[in-house]
């Protein structure tokens, strides 16, 4: 008795085994074979039975004549991977022990030197309160009948590290990116705090190139507080009085973790969320609406003017932190693919730490309360308002590791889940063809509603069966690939995690 995996669509097929010959064919639908348990085929003068097993999603092959003396038994120690075997790629795709992955060619990236298309990316300002201006990205505002696209970034970046989602998908979809107050370009066009006679006369003349480190506040920013809340409402205000509709959501790392917690709360304004390597906690101290008696304990919650400790400590640990070199060591942990190029990400992220409000700005998002959501209680939120969640992590990712992203697939099963290798933290930058590829098809399933099958899939009843692919493109001049692999919801958490630590310790052989 052996047994032939399957990875992927409801479409089972079976073997037909002749000597030294495998061929494969599709014998039933999923309606089909829950009718029927057991099939027989006949290959040449030889029968076979064959017994789907639905919870491991394979099929069992069992000689019930003459296999051993006319067909070699490791023939049938094979496994057969149902995404080729539509009738169009006859016998490949099989290998021994189910190492094989179908590879599909997706669209490269447009280059301008080739002449290809590339949509114009708008640098924008939008005055959302006093002194604080939003810095945006557009593109493709001349597709108006098409999907919008808002993209949120991660903590220490902003709107360019989205350039080539707006070159690319701005050519088909509208497409905008923000800056977070208090990051990015959207840092305060004013010193929010003013230096009292009093402090001169204790600290000297300090360092007054560096804003937010006065002792007094200004009227404008007594409330401001570089929190969650203040991005949710940020985010709120830029759809309804920039974009003007309902948008899809992606997020990268805090961004992914803004995009849930704004759904949760305006699920109106959302059409669908898709979290890229999204963090899953954000903020250390307790936040004052859902915890008032324990928020009191902490006098202090990331406002202006900062305490006279904290200002100090902001001006030693913002040397140590702006440095070229501390830049560039955090992108080479943050990338799998050292080959990458991140010039552009390293000079836009330079740019930001010469701003004079840069250091304060990141003392008062450090300190900053905890949303009134969790994370968990977000992805709840969603799943209660059903606003459609993509999720598409970098596998090699050394801060938000699988374990999270299979967390958040546990508790909301329904939501395709695709993981790429090699990918880090930024999936986005770093493999952006893949990304925009899956974007692009998740948006046009959801569009669809459903009647279009997911990116990877080959039919829309395919979402129960994990499906693995090798995606290959062309990345000047070269060819480059990365494994994807779609989690489906009938695959059980234990079998994730059985997989997940098997590839940790297998060397040189690829496992789902």
């Amino acid at each position: 008795m052996e047994f032939c995996s399957f990875y992927s669509t409801p479409y089972y097929c079976v073997v037909n085994v002749k000597p030294n010959v495998i061929q494969k064919c599709v014998i039933s639908n999923q309606t089909m074979f829950s009718r029927l348990k057991e099939r027989r085929l006949c290959s040449g003068l030889d029968v076979y039975s064959v017994e789907k097993n639905r919870k491991r999603r394979s099929c069992t092959v069992t000689s019930v004549k003459g296999v051993d003396s006319v067909v070699d038994s490791s023939l049938l120690n094979e496994s057969y991977n149902t995404d080729v075997v539509d009738g169009k790629v006859g016998t490949e795709g099989v290998t021994s022990r189910g190492r094989s992955v179908p590879k599909v060619m997706i669209p490269s990236l447009p280059s301008e030197a080739k002449g290809d298309a590339v949509a114009v990316i708008d640098s924008c300002l939008w005055e959302w309160k006093p002194k604080l201006n939003v810095h945006y990205e557009k593109s493709g505002c001349q597709n108006v009948n098409s999907a919008p696209i808002l993209f949120l970034p991660g903590f220490g970046v902003g709107s360019f590290h989205y350039e080539k989602q707006l070159k690319d998908l701005g050519r088909d979809n509208r497409i905008w990116a923000l800056d977070f107050i208090g990051q990015g370009k959207s840092l305060p066009s004013e010193d929010p705090t003013s230096r009292s006679k009093r402090l001169d006369e204790s600290e000297g003349d300090g360092n007054n190139a560096l804003w937010g480190l006065g002792d007094e506040v200004e009227p404008w920013a007594k409330e401001l507080v570089y929190s969650i809340d203040l991005w949710r409402e940020q985010v709120r205000y830029f759809i309804e009085e920039v974009i003007k509709e309902p948008v899809y959501i992606v997020g990268n790392s805090l961004g992914g973790y803004v995009a849930l917690y704004f759904a949760a709360y305006y699920p109106q304004l959302v059409k669908g969320v898709t979290l890229l390597n999204a963090t899953p906690f954000w903020g250390f101290l307790p936040n004052p609406v859902r915890s008032p008696r324990l928020s009191r304990l902490f006098p202090w919650a990331g406002t202006f003017p900062l305490p006279s400790n904290i200002r100090k400590l902001t001006e030693l640990v913002w040397q140590k932190i702006s440095a070229p070199e501390s830049i560039a060591e955090v992108l080479k942990q943050v990338y799998a693919d050292h080959t990458t190029k991140v010039d552009k990400v390293f000079s836009s992220i330079l740019e930001v730490t010469e701003h004079p409000a840069a250091a304060a700005s990141l003392a008062s998002i450090m300190f900053a309360p905890q949303g009134q959501l969790n994370f968990k209680e977000a992805l709840t939120g969603c799943r209660m308002n059903n606003v459609p969640v993509c999720l598409i992590y970098g596998k090699e990712d050394p801060w938000v590791t699988p374990i999270w992203g299979l967390q958040v697939k546990r508790q909301f099963p329904e939501a395709p889940y695709y993981q790429i290798s090699p990918a880090g933290h930024c999936p986005h930058d770093e493999v952006p063809e893949i990304v925009n590829f899956l974007l692009r098809g998740w948006i046009r399933n959801v569009e669809s509603d459903s009647s279009v099958a997911l990116p990877l899939l080959d039919y829309p009843e395919s979402v129960e069966y994990d499906v693995v692919k090798e995606l290959e493109f062309v990345r000047q001049g070269v060819k480059k690939s990365a494994k994807v692999q779609f989690y489906g919801s009938m695959t059980s958490q234990w079998e994730r995690l059985s997989m997940f630590l098997k590839s940790r310790f297998q060397d040189g052989v690829y496992s789902p």
